[in-house]
């Protein structure tokens, strides 16, 4: 048997459950829910993100939410710092840690143990990048990115410029892709021993309407003047490029109507879904559970259970 820390990962696009069924298997192996979304971890940002409501979370404890304010520069590496403690924390009280969460980048530098101590890094290089982006947008630096690394310039949003800059700058200064980059860099084996459990849907369809029909309930639950109170912090120019806040810039500046940029954001989040899927596809560790909308929810948990006793985790 391995003396890995257990660890349960459930991963998958966005609006397709992972939420209900992290907390559902959490209470049903006494565990603890560990969170891997780049933007639930600011406060302040709650609607649009979609964090879990009190009742979501079935009385169980979750964690890594709303824990850095949104003025707090924040990497990759912050978080698998920050998940490690947490995880050695929910094991040390003898619960379960699971894992729950869409950010593919977050997932795997964590459960796959990059190591950002060695990572490369040249400042002169960063700034002319930054530069070169200001001029030329970003759309045109992820163009760039795509000739070099088309595997990473597939799943980096236009709008995430720190990530895209990043891939350029790696790139640069050893001549290695950063898709590859990443693979070359991790450190030792995996702390953990883990079994993973992705969500998806066998219509994309249906997938998408759910993403349609969440981002209208944001809306009525008061995603608007959150995303203004966002938008009229100054300090606040990486957290406004999220989903679900840059959308309504063009409404705030008077230049687009509500419903315009509502429309927006559920084609920005369905594109996201796309590149979600095509991040988790690679990995070949995932047992993929295929979702339909009349799918009872006590047998979506009945086969999560099922995939857990036929690993070796417990």
């Amino acid at each position: 048997m391995s003396k890995k820390q257990p660890l349960i990962a459930v991963v998958g696009p966005t609006a397709s459950g992972k939420t209900a069924v992290g907390a559902a298997i959490a209470r049903e192996f006494d565990g603890e829910v560990v969170s891997a979304d780049s933007m639930q971890i600011y406060k302040g940002m709650d609607i649009a993100t979609a964090k879990p409501a009190e009742e979501e979370m079935l009385g169980i404890p979750h964690h890594l939410i709303s824990v850095v304010d949104m003025d707090t520069s924040f990497s990759v590496a912050d978080y698998v710092k920050l998940a490690r403690e947490t995880i050695e924390d929910i094991a040390s009280r003898g619960k379960l840690p699971v894992l729950v969460g869409g950010t593919g980048l977050y997932v795997s530098s964590l459960i796959d143990n990059i190591n950002f101590d060695n990572a490369v890094t040249d400042g002169m290089v960063r700034e002319r990048l930054a530069k070169e982006s200001a001029e030329v947008g970003n759309e045109a630096m992820l163009e760039r990115l795509r000739k070099i690394d088309p595997e990473s310039a597939e799943i980096i949003p236009a709008g995430n410029l720190v990530r895209i800059i990043r891939a350029l700058e790696i790139y640069e200064i050893t001549g290695i892709p950063f898709s590859k980059y990443k693979v070359l860099n991790r450190a030792e084996e995996s702390l953990y021993n883990v079994c993973m459990i992705g969500l998806t849907y066998t219509d994309r369809q249906e997938l998408y309407d759910r993403i349609n029909r969440r981002v209208d309930v944001m809306a009525e639950r008061g995603m608007i003047e959150e995303c203004r109170a966002v938008y009229e912090n100054e300090r606040l120019g990486t957290v406004c490029q999220a989903i679900g806040y840059k959308e309504f810039i063009p409404y705030f500046k008077g230049e687009a109507d509500k419903e315009e940029c509502l429309e927006k954001i559920k084609q920005s989040s369905r594109r996201y879904a796309k590149r979600q899927l095509t991040w988790f596809r690679r990995d070949e560790r995932i047992n993929w559970i295929e979702l339909t909308n009349v799918m009872p929810f006590d047998k979506i948990i009945d086969i999560c259970k099922k995939i857990v006793a036929n690993s070796d985790i417990m």
